[in-house]
């Protein structure tokens, strides 16, 4: 049976795994195409396995931050025929579009109808960033929070986060959140609100839920060889997504753990470790190969992107997220003899455009950007690298 954990001042028992609608299965391997049907499918089959938190956002599903994605529509077609009852919906204010008081309450009211629910159970300020908070608090979120509260609109009111601990331990004390969303991972330790800020969190009695717990992948596919084989010194054989999922559940402070499980192998594999992974349930031995692996990939990654799309789309047309994949993958699995292999893979995989040469450096993307990278100076990197 899938694990639940209270979740902060709510009292709400949310099961460990959520289910991140943010990156959609792709039809025909095109991002402009999303597969409805297996997105689905891929809910509700979660849903019938115990998972009772679904998470998505006005942009999800989709690849212009201005405009609204698939997402929200899909999660409201999987909860129809009496699953709504069965899930708590978490969605997102879309901060950087708010420019008025009166906005909150329209992109709310939308994303009601969009999710054709009367209410969403956890509705958070989205990506608060200094800009955005300094914003905010003019606008007086404050007051539409409690108002889409009291009317009956949301149950509850909280924030996920990408800046400083400093901005992180301002914005748990200036609001009576009920719960937060974070970035948290082995190689994320000490990033943004990092261990320091779950642990700040989690004692003012906030429900803390993780994203990106496999770091869009990157702790999980194609991992460097030197990595399994710290793994495999284990007494317990683990897959990579299993370590890593472990480790931030192995956190009493964590309540759940979004990950986006874009096919049926994956749901079940992560469903499967959910139904185990109680905290402080890692010994000293595991904790310390998950360190080791740790190490290694620190030394070993080029850019720290985990393929979110915030960054997108690019004026110019580059497919950033992609740039950046192939450059990690030349650094983690390349040598100056496998050269040529992969600059043709890059090429090939740029086709129909999207190469770091055609940055214009507008620094539009380090705007979005959640992770602080600089962009147009490692793209510079990427296009010495293979162009």
């Amino acid at each position: 049976m899938l694990l639940k954990r209270i979740f902060g001042k709510t009292d709400e028992k949310v099961s460990i795994l959520g289910f991140g609608a943010m990156r959609l299965p792709m039809m025909e391997n095109d991002p402009t195409k999303i597969d409805e049907k297996t997105t689905i499918n891929l809910i509700q089959h979660a849903i019938d396995q115990g998972v009772n938190f679904i998470d998505t956002a006005y942009p999800y599903g989709g690849f212009d931050m201005s405009q609204a994605g698939e997402s929200e529509p899909l999660v409201g077609k999987a909860l129809k025929n009496g699953y709504r009852e069965k899930v708590n919906i978490s969605t997102k204010l879309p901060t950087w579009l708010i420019e008025t008081r009166e906005d909150m309450d329209k992109y709310l009211n939308l994303q009601l109808q969009r999710l054709e629910t009367d209410y969403i159970d956890f509705y958070l300020i989205h990506g608060i960033t200094t800009s955005y908070w300094n914003k905010l608090k003019e606008l007086g979120f404050e007051e539409f929070l409690d108002k889409a509260i009291s009317e009956g609109k949301i149950k509850y009111a909280g924030f996920s986060f990408h800046d400083r601990i400093e901005l992180f331990q301002e914005v748990v004390d200036h609001y009576d959140w009920s719960f937060c969303l974070i970035q948290y991972n082995y190689l994320d330790e000490n990033y943004q609100a990092g261990r320091k800020g779950l642990e700040y969190a989690f004692n003012k009695g906030l429900g803390v839920a993780v994203m990106e717990p496999l770091r869009g992948g990157q702790i999980t596919v194609n991992i460097p060889q030197e990595v399994r084989d710290t793994f495999n010194q284990a007494e317990f054989k683990r897959s990579p997504a299993e370590w890593a999922l472990r480790w931030v559940w192995n956190h009493p402070e964590v309540s759940v753990v979004l990950s986006g499980m874009n096919n049926m192998d994956d749901l079940n594999e992560n469903i499967s470790i959910a139904n185990e992974a109680q905290s402080n349930s890692l010994n000293e031995n595991e904790l310390k190969i998950i360190s080791q692996a740790k190490i290694i990939f620190e030394e070993k990654l080029a850019v720290g992107c985990t393929g979110c799309g915030y960054c997108l789309p690019c004026p110019a047309g580059v497919n950033i997220p992609e740039n950046f994949r192939k450059y990690n993958d030349y650094y983690l699995f390349g040598s100056p003899e496998t050269k040529e292999r992969f600059q043709f893979v890059y090429n090939i995989s740029m086709l129909n455009g999207g190469q770091a040469s055609a940055c214009t450096e507008c620094g539009q993307c380090e705007e979005h950007c959640t992770q602080g990278i600089p962009i147009i100076k490692e793209l510079k990197n990427v296009k010495k690298l293979y162009e």
